[in-house]
C-alpha cells in the first residue's frame, strides 16, 4: 500500500528529512528501533485517517509490532475493506476464467437436456408401438410393466370420475324427487280445499218481490178470451169493455 509521504527503494537507499539522510535498512538497537516504530506509527495512522475524511476513500490499515501486537485503523471495518480488496482481487484475475466456465457450464447442460428429450422422445415412440424391433427381450418385458402400470392409473382416474358423476346424479334425483313430492303434497292440499267448498250448504233462496196484480189488465182480457162464457156481448161492447 502507497502513500504520499513514503516511497520503496531499495536496501541501499537513502531517505532525507529534516536532520539529514538516513539509510533505510533495519535498526539494530532495541530501543531505538522501538522508538522509531512507535513514532512512524502514529504518524501513518494519522495519515490514513487524513486520507480516509479528506478524500472519502475506504481505508484500512493493519500494523504488527515485533512483539506481535496489533494495531488497526478502519474509517468502515477492517474486515469488510478485507472482503471488499479479495473480491475485487478475485474479479480483476479471474475474469476470463469465470466467462469460460459458464460457458463451459451452459454447454454440459444443453447437451444434458438434448440427451433427455431424445430419451423421452424414444420413450414415447416405444408406448405407441413404434421402434420395438431392435428392442430385446428385458426391455420389453419392462415397457410391458410400464404400459400395464399407466393403464392401471388411468382406469382408476376413469373409475374415480365416474363415481363422482353418479354420485353427483344421485343427490340430483333426490333433490327432483323432493320437489316431485312437494308440489304433489301442493296439489293434493289445492283439492281438499276445494272439495270443502263444494261440500258448503247454499244460502238461502234470494227472495223475490211478488208484483202487483192488475185485475183490469189480467183478469178482464182471460174472461173475454174463454170461449163459451159472454158470447151474447157484441163487438162493440167488447171492444168499450176492453177499453175500459
Amino acid at each position: 500500500m502507497d502513500f504520499p509521504n513514503q516511497e520503496s527503494e531499495s536496501s541501499n537507499s537513502l531517505r532525507k528529512n529534516g536532520r539529514g539522510k538516513i539509510e533505510i535498512k533495519r535498526i539494530e538497537n532495541t530501543t531505538n528501533r522501538q522508538v522509531t516504530f512507535c513514532k512512524r506509527r502514529n504518524g501513518l495512522l494519522k495519515k490514513a485517517y487524513e486520507l480516509s475524511v479528506l478524500c472519502d476513500a475506504e481505508v484500512a490499515l493493519i500494523v504488527f509490532s515485533t512483539r506481535g501486537r496489533l494495531y488497526e485503523y478502519a474509517n468502515n471495518s477492517v474486515r469488510a475493506t478485507i472482503d471488499r480488496y479479495k473480491k475485487a482481487t478475485a474479479d480483476s484475475s479471474n475474469s476470463v476464467s469465470t466467462s469460460e466456465a459458464n460457458t463451459q457450464f451452459y454447454q454440459q447442460e444443453a447437451n444434458k437436456l438434448r440427451r433427455q428429450i431424445r430419451e423421452i422422445q424414444t420413450s414415447n415412440r416405444q408406448i405407441l408401438g413404434e421402434g420395438v424391433s431392435n428392442m430385446v427381450l428385458k426391455d420389453l418385458k419392462s415397457l410391458e410393466g410400464k404400459v400395464e402400470r399407466a393403464i392401471s392409473r388411468i382406469r382408476s382416474k376413469k373409475n374415480e370420475l365416474l363415481f363422482a358423476e353418479i354420485e353427483l346424479m344421485q343427490k340430483r334425483e333426490l333433490e327432483l324427487h323432493n320437489a316431485n313430492m312437494y308440489l304433489r303434497a301442493k296439489i293434493a292440499e289445492g283439492e281438499r280445499a276445494q272439495e270443502q267448498m263444494n261440500l258448503m250448504p247454499a244460502g238461502p233462496p234470494e227472495y223475490v218481490q211478488p208484483q202487483p196484480y192488475d185485475i183490469v189488465r189480467n183478469f178482464l182480457p182471460l174472461n173475454l178470451m174463454e170461449p163459451d162464457h159472454d158470447q151474447h156481448y157484441s163487438r162493440q161492447d167488447q171492444t168499450a169493455l176492453q177499453l175500459v
